[in-house]
């Protein structure tokens, strides 16, 4: 018997994460002075030529075990309006259709810039096991100076029971994600090498802090909702 997964608990009010990385941890602490950096945002405003938006990009493959066999698994992840606000903390998530969400990731950035980024996101219906995220406009949402594709596939496998009896259905997702964004004046003076170097690792940074949260959280609250007992990982010797 498949158990009644579409129980909810009040919404969350996710306050949001704030993951400004610092310089020195990316090696170009000294890549610029600060009265480089002033002059720059002071004549920003009267800077007329706009440069192309520069784009940043990340591939993540990451991997779940589901205590139960694949009919519970789909059940559970169907049922996305309960434990999708549930487990997304601490990001900021709101309904916007039966399938879609706007996600407030919380600010983001480095040498001395940051966004607040918002992006929707469409959990499509899955076929056969296999799920697939996308990035959607945001119906309230102003122009804004970045741009988000999200594209995200997830994929169900149940495993054959172990010698305990024990069934498991195994998940793989994958996410490619780009993001351009239209940086500052007083920001564009740093090198190439140094912005692309930069937008990638808080990038990746992003994405993995945030999935491996996610990921730990949904395998929880699963297991919590069906009252699986989660088998305990022998230690190597």
């Amino acid at each position: 018997m498949v158990p009644d997964l579409n129980q909810s608990s009040p919404e969350p009010l996710c306050e949001g994460m704030d993951l400004m990385l610092d310089e020195s941890l990316l090696g170009i602490e000294n890549a610029i002075d600060e009265n480089i950096i002033l002059d720059g945002a002071e004549n920003s405003a009267t800077d007329s030529k706009a440069s192309a938006p520069a784009k940043f990009s990340n591939h993540f493959v990451g991997y779940m075990d589901m205590y139960a066999d694949a009919a519970k698994a789909i059940a559970y992840l169907d049922a996305h309006q309960g434990w999708f606000c549930r487990c997304a903390h601490p990001l900021k998530v709101k309904a916007i259709s039966s399938n879609a969400y706007a996600l407030g990731i919380g600010h983001v950035g480095a040498l001395g810039y940051k966004v607040d980024p918002r992006i929707g996101l469409d959990l499509l219906p899955q076929k056969e096991g296999v799920y697939r995220i996308r990035s959607i406009p945001l119906p309230d949402q102003e122009p804004q100076v970045y741009d988000v594709d999200f594209q995200a596939v997830m994929i169900l496998k149940e495993q054959p029971a172990d010698e305990n009896g024990t069934v498991m259905t195994s998940v793989e997702w994958q996410l490619d994600l780009t993001v351009s964004i239209q940086l500052p004046r007083f920001v564009q003076v740093f090198s190439q090498h140094v912005l692309q170097k930069t937008g990638d690792t808080v990038l990746a940074h992003v994405v993995k802090s945030i999935s491996q949260t996610l990921t730990a959280k949904v395998q929880a609250d699963f297991h919590k909702t069906i009252g699986a007992i989660v088998p305990k990982k022998r230690r190597k010797s």
